[in-house]
């Protein structure tokens, strides 16, 4: 199986200052903080007064739950700034998950999505796990009808907000809160197709109704219902996996056989993003892909 890197590059808004020490310096617009980033163990390539002129940074706890705070040297907008990617916009903000409310190493991924659909008329996309929405946004503006999918109800009306802000909200997006497995189930009852996928599963989640989400015992049924609604006449489908004990091989394999029965190639590998200081690749994610 081909094995591939997928390299986002930084843009106007968004950009990999630095890395090293286990930390990350990045730009989000006029703003720049400092992230924990276990993969980085080189050191650093500035100096630590580049790193000391950072608005804020986010301190984990000592434990492995994910834990932790924002500490900031300087005012950042608590309700957020907006940013954009192409034709998209949206509010960033420190969260208290470490990032940003959006994730920029999948840049890369809606270029991708984008020109597998790029011929096609009308086509239809669903985003799984869609959280605030930039890829929604992202494809919405190809022209694609969009159905997004997430079970946090505060993440949809940010998404809501950010195509709004992206002179988008009458763009043909469908806004569902719903747990990604039932609503999937229920589309394949439906007979539903659908062009292109995008899979952006969390490690660990619950659904609104407090169902429970762990990606080792659901990814598999849920990419068996995917593949039904998929037919010979689709485009693509991208699966991006963070923070597990798994290799791409792995995922990569679960896609080949789960789209065994259709024409097409399937690839695995990491994502990554470029620093600016030297060039050198951050990896960020594992990910497998299906197009045709």
């Amino acid at each position: 199986m081909p094995i591939r890197t997928l390299i986002g590059e930084g843009w106007e808004d968004y950009g990999l200052v630095d890395s090293g020490g286990g930390r990350k310096l990045e730009r989000y617009g006029r703003y720049r903080f400092i992230r924990p980033e276990p993969q980085a163990m080189w050191a650093p390539a500035l100096p630590a007064s580049a790193w000391e002129e950072a608005d804020g940074e986010f301190i984990p706890a000592s434990d492995e739950d994910g834990g932790g705070r924002w500490y900031f040297q300087k005012a950042v907008p608590a309700e957020g700034w907006p940013l954009g990617w192409r034709e998209t916009r949206f509010t960033a903000s420190c969260t208290p998950f470490r990032h940003l409310g959006f994730f920029p190493d999948m840049a890369p991924v809606w270029d991708w999505l984008r020109e597998r659909v790029a011929d096609k008329a009308d086509p239809a996309f669903l985003n799984l796990f869609g959280y605030t929405g930039v890829g929604s946004q992202a494809l919405a503006a190809t022209g694609a009808a969009v159905t997004h999918v997430d079970a946090s109800k505060k993440s949809v009306a940010q998404a809501r907000d950010n195509a709004a802000l992206a002179g988008m909200a009458e763009k043909p997006i469908r806004w569902i809160v719903d747990d990604a497995g039932k609503f999937t189930a229920r589309e394949v009852r439906r007979g539903r197709r659908y062009d292109a996928i995008l899979l952006d599963p969390p490690k660990f989640g619950r659904g609104p109704g407090g169902e429970r989400w762990q990606i080792e015992e659901g990814l598999a049924p849920l990419l068996a219902d995917c593949r039904q609604l998929l037919d010979g006449d689709s485009r693509a489908l991208f699966l991006t996996v963070y923070a597990v004990r798994m290799s791409a091989l792995a995922i990569g394999e679960l896609l080949a056989q789960s789209f065994a029965d259709l024409p097409g190639t399937v690839e695995c590998g990491e994502l990554a993003v470029r620093e600016e200081a030297r060039g050198l690749l951050l990896p960020t994610a594992i990910f497998a892909r299906w197009s045709r």
